[in-house]
């Protein structure tokens, strides 16, 4: 049986209909997109976005091909950009598609260099792309790093101007960055600007690590096309996938066209051309509001939806929310399928109000027809899966807590490590305690352990800033993660021999980059899954992580709970998967299914789980662009979603943990 090792990516939240996203007609497309300020294509998965590009692509270089001319293509490296050229590689390897003719210009490349290394833009072309089709690469052009800043202006000159002695891009193919950088053009580049030298912001350079191939830092500069020379090319194609960009694609097509997005410059290109899948268009009117496009087919998510709005916009409770408002507001249809305010009012209030419960695993003899979970069996085998090794305390500790404490068998299996999300001055402070335990209470004759903190030491001294660590180092950083999980664990009543350290392999790379995750991640929680025959099944929903690990984590889940459902296993039949968020987003309120109050004495002692990580604090390494710690993140989030609820004139809580069922 093949394995399915992508099942995250077909988790619909809201059933679009394809009418919406595949307009049939011209005039159908253009009320649809009456927000969009750029062409936009949307496809229901990347895989098709990604044959549409390469379709693209493939005609304009065989016309040029037929004309004797060359095909200038401006190419990004970003991850997005790499399905489209595997596609491309596929063609060419089937004799369908030749790149002879064609003329690359790299889009963007790090500064300072060497000019010598291995981590550069130019090279990450090329064993994505160039170094599998027959490009000649006496016609492959690239922005040097390595050249001395005073020479930069001049080399900057130089390019744009052998680019102009090919005719001009003809197509240009661009990823989006999260703070809508094209390039590195980063937010304050001006329209006006040509290829030149740029500070990269903080972010960007993050999502750059992504793609650096090591744990080396990403140098603080870039060389990068500029802006009017990405206007100047003939079309260009901007791509994403995935709802971590759906925030930013709506704003670079709807919203005002501001260098502080640079993306949004593309409103005012002829031929500028988005094309994205449905996840990172889940921000877009015609997406999450159609009403304001067209007439809708009504059903219950989408009712919910458009009074939630609503009440938002109105700044109403839904009961108060009036005939008048509806008219108002684009949403009469509502009022004939209803009849009345007060009935549509009422039915979506008793639909939000059947979301909350205090009993996450279900209340034992008790009628649980408008429950979110059922009442039997009682107690439930429950199993909790966290990516990292402090996930399950940030997104769902207050259920958590709850679960164990309403009798339920509660087990939490860590799928990685999270070794490299530990500093080095916590090796350190590890290392002290060992040596100081040993000779204290050891022997002075333990040579291992005075070898190893000798070796230790002499390896933190001498590492360089973004040395990949030694196998020894990624050791005792998962030690340490594990101790403080186990601690938590505790806190939490948890059984210790209910903790599962799973050490999925994919994540064992050793750098931010990660291995693919594989049919060996995949049997080792199948084989956990065996062992619980759980009830109740709880994943990471946040899958826009800027890392990726929620997401393969969760697809190893999915892949194990498909290979039980295509055996047959009994157990599956009494099982329910619920998926949270809450390290990196929250659900949208439309979207929850549960929703678990906590008193602020509940919260308090999320808070104190989640303190159990002391490594993960203000020492480590990948708290992203947002300030807050975790536990301030989580919190916030929690109040933020008891605060809508609040305002929808429902129960006013401290703050409440939301989740979403995933249909298997």
């Amino acid at each position: 049986m093949l394995m399915k090792l992508n099942l995250s990516s077909e988790i619909v939240l809201n059933n679009v209909p394809e009418e919406i996203y595949h307009p049939a007609t011209a005039i159908d497309r253009s009320e649809l997109t009456r927000f969009e300020k750029i062409q936009t294509d949307i496809f229901p998965k990347p895989e098709e976005g990604t044959v549409y590009l390469a379709d693209c692509i493939e005609q304009v270089i065989k016309q040029k091909q037929r004309e004797g001319k060359f095909c200038v293509l401006g190419l990004g490296t970003g991850l997005s950009l790499t399905p489209v050229y595997q596609e491309l590689i596929r063609r060419y390897k089937e004799n369908t598609l030749s790149f002879h003719n064609v003329i690359i210009f790299n889009a963007y490349e790090y500064f300072p260099i060497t000019a010598n290394t291995s981590n550069s833009t130019i090279n990450q072309l090329k064993e994505r792309f160039l170094n599998h089709v027959d490009v000649d690469f006496k016609n492959v052009f690239t922005l040097d790093g390595s050249i001395t800043q005073d020479k930069v202006q001049s080399h900057c000159r130089l390019f744009e101007e052998r680019m102009e002695s090919f005719g001009g891009i003809d197509i240009m193919l661009l990823g989006i960055g999260r703070i809508g950088n094209i390039a590195t053009n980063e937010p304050g580049s001006t329209i006006t600007s040509t290829s030149r030298l740029i500070l990269v912001d903080q972010v960007s350079r993050q999502e750059m690590t992504m793609s650096f191939g090591t744990s080396e830092p990403v140098p603080p500069c870039s060389i990068t096309m500029g802006v009017a020379t990405i206007m100047k090319a003939r079309k260009v194609f901007l791509v994403a996938w995935g709802d971590e960009k759906a925030d930013i694609i709506q704003k670079t097509i709807e919203g005002q066209m501001t260098d502080a997005i640079p993306a949004s410059f593309l409103q005012s290109h002829n031929h500028a051309h988005v094309v994205i899948d449905l996840s990172a268009a889940s921000k877009l009117t015609r997406i999450v509001h159609p009403w304001l496009v067209k007439s809708c087919q009504w059903n219950d998510k989408l009712t919910r939806s458009a009074l939630i709005w609503l009440c938002q916009l109105t700044k109403k409770p839904i009961l108060k929310l009036t005939n008048k408002d509806y008219n108002e507001n684009g949403l009469s249809d509502l009022l004939a399928l209803y009849g009345s305010a007060y009935n549509a009012n009422i039915k979506i209030f008793n639909d939000l109000q059947h979301t909350i419960t205090g009993w996450p695993g279900g209340k034992p003899d008790a009628d649980d027809t408008y429950r979110p979970e059922r009442a039997k069996p009682y107690p439930k085998r429950v199993l909790i899966f966290s990516p990292h090794p402090d996930d399950d305390v940030i997104s769902m500790g207050g259920t958590l807590r709850r679960l164990v404490q309403q009798g339920h068998d509660v087990h939490v299996a860590y799928e990685t490590s999270g070794n490299i999300a530990v500093g080095d001055e916590e090796v350190t402070r590890f290392m002290h305690f060992i040596n100081g335990f040993n000779q204290v209470f050891g022997s002075e004759k333990d040579e291992v352990i005075k070898k190893k903190y000798k070796e230790i030491k002499e390896f933190l001294k001498n590492k360089a800033e973004g040395e990949t660590d030694s196998l020894d180092i990624l050791t005792i950083k998962g030690l340490i993660r594990r101790g403080e999980a186990r601690t938590a664990n505790t806190y939490n009543n948890v059984p210790l021999d209910h903790v599962h350290f799973l050490d999925l392999p994919f994540y064992e790379s050793g750098r931010i980059e990660k291995l693919p995750m594989s049919e060996r991640d995949v049997e080792i929680v199948r084989n956990l899954l065996i062992e619980v025959h759980p009830h109740q099944i709880f994943v990471a929903g946040d899958l826009a992580d800027p890392h990726g690990t929620h997401r393969k984590c969760t697809d190893a889940v999915l892949a194990a709970i498909d290979l039980e459902k295509e055996d047959g296993a009994q157990w599956l039949q009494d099982c329910r998967v619920w998926m949270y968020r809450g390290a990196w987003a929250e659900w949208e309120i439309e979207n929850i299914e549960m929703c678990v109050p906590m008193s602020p004495e509940e919260l308090r002692a999320k808070r104190n789980s989640i303190l159990k990580h002391q490594s993960q604090m203000e020492s480590a390494p990948f708290l992203g662009n947002d300030e807050r710690l975790f536990w301030q993140r989580s919190e916030d989030r929690n109040r933020g979603t008891a605060e809508i609820y609040d305002k929808l004139g429902l129960a006013c809580y401290e703050a409440m943990e939301a989740f979403v069922e995933y249909k298997f």
